[in-house]
């Protein structure tokens, strides 16, 4: 099985390059009703290389909406503002409601992630660790209270592998909220398209000064990722088996 869509065109190219040799040498063969239908079946190793053919359908390894905050599975949440208070918790809704399912189905996080509503908050909300093949959607949807005074902060990061702490997490895909960039009143969708393989994990960093942050939420978080079409293996296969077939017929015929 081919790990990545690299070694896949590349064993495509090389079959068609073979494919291409034993044509040429069985040219002069006086049997060309036989050659053509090798031909076919030899052409089926060669159709993923017409346009569209090694397309990709998406897998969702990921879709989280938050239904119980203090039950995610796999989930990691990491508090780290100083001094420490509350992590991510589940949302409330009498400060707004969902952007799916019940009310309060959300995640949440606010300034009283540092004690006492004092200090710096910096607290992570981290995914399970993620297989990923290829191009990866990933996409989640975010909303603020928005309180006169007060501006929210929201980054979102990567990290590759499946061990180390929060400073793993070196990629900084985007960011909500600050200076000149208003964080999201309404739950506002975000997307992304990445081309990542291997094992990952994504995380939301929701950090700054404790009397300058005031309440986010986190919804729907959904990461589709990508596997070669069953079919591509399949004709593969077949077209993979019909060369090996004129393999052995050129060999027969040149030892005659």
């Amino acid at each position: 099985m081919f790990s990545s869509y690299d070694e896949l065109n590349h064993g495509l190219v090389s079959a068609r390059r073979e494919f291409d040799a034993i044509l040429l040498a069985s040219h002069e063969s006086s049997s060309m009703n036989t050659l053509k239908s090798y031909a076919a079946a030899g052409a089926l190793a060669l159709a993923t290389l017409a346009p569209g053919a090694a397309s990709a359908a998406g897998v969702e390894i990921l879709n989280e909406g938050f239904g119980n905050v203090a039950g995610l599975t796999g989930w990691t949440l990491v508090n780290n503002s100083s001094p420490a208070g509350s992590s991510w918790f589940q949302g409330n809704a009498d400060v707004f409601g969902s952007q799916s399912g019940a009310a309060d189905s959300y995640a949440a996080a606010s300034f009283l992630g540092a004690a006492n509503g004092q200090g710096v908050v910096d607290n992570w909300l981290i995914t399970p660790v993620l297989t990923l093949t290829g191009l990866t959607n990933f996409s989640f949807y975010t909303a603020h209270e928005a309180v006169p005074g007060f501006s929210d902060f929201l980054e979102v990061r990567w990290a590759p592998g499946s061990s180390g702490g929060t400073t793993a997490f070196g990629t900084l895909l985007a960011t909500f909220g600050g200076v000149g960039s208003p964080y999201p009143t309404d739950w506002t969708a975000w997307s992304s398209n990445l081309n990542l393989q291997g094992e990952g994990r994504f995380a939301f960093r929701y950090v700054g000064y404790a009397d300058s942050l005031n309440y986010v939420g986190l919804d729907t978080v959904r990461v589709v990722t990508a596997v070669p079409e069953p079919s591509l293996y399949a004709m593969l296969a077949l077209g993979l088996g019909a060369l090996t077939v004129m393999r052995r017929r050129q060999a027969n015929r040149a030892a005659n």
